[in-house]
């Protein structure tokens, strides 16, 4: 690869990064093309050098948001098949989490926004959600694999859910007690 493609592919990592992050702690009607691009040190006419649309740069920035967990996970030398239900809990339905949303699941930052948003964000968070299932699923106690499924579904839908309704709490020890009850019944679902 030259130089400039180099450069240019640089750049466009940049771009996604940025915007992973801001649309997390923004939404994704929340911060415009022009702020994204400044925030990332570019000039709005770049834009279009690295993306057709500004779906397409959503897209690529919620499948960065989906990709970043694997990366921490690896960064920090853990092997996500090897954690138990209570260790994704612990990481997932934590104050952390709670309090840095643009370092977070998208799911519990962006669920309907991505459901409102272009076919490819849809397509992008549907695959999140399988993958998150069966992760789950195989780390959940059952009679058979419909039984993991649901409970992984439940499991998943609570953590992103629990962790949504956390921010919102004004009261601090409702959220605390919302991220304790939802760790504790994630954590369940090997038994």
């Amino acid at each position: 690869m030259g130089r400039s493609q180099l450069e240019k592919q640089k750049t466009h990592e940049k771009i996604v990064e940025t915007a992973s992050k801001r649309l997390r702690e923004e939404g994704l009607d929340g911060i415009g093309v022009a702020d994204l691009m400044k925030e990332a040190g570019l000039t709005v006419g770049g834009f279009y050098k690295h993306f057709a649309s500004r779906d397409d740069l959503v897209a690529e920035a919620i499948q960065s948001a989906f990709d970043s967990w694997g990366r921490k996970l690896e960064a920090e030398g853990v092997n996500p098949a090897k954690m138990t239900a209570a260790d994704v809990a612990d990481r997932y339905v934590s104050v952390y989490h709670r309090d840095n949303p643009g370092e977070g699941c998208p799911f519990a930052a962006l669920t309907s926004d991505i459901s409102r948003s272009g076919e490819k964000a849809r397509a992008i968070a549907t695959d999140g959600l399988k993958r998150n299932f069966g992760a789950l699923a195989s780390k959940a106690a059952g009679a058979d694999e419909g039984e993991r499924r649901r409970k992984a579904i439940m499991a998943f839908a609570m953590m992103a859910g629990g962790v949504g309704l956390a921010r919102i709490s004004s009261d601090e020890a409702m959220s605390a007690e919302i991220l304790e009850t939802v760790r504790g019944f994630v954590a369940s679902i090997d038994q």
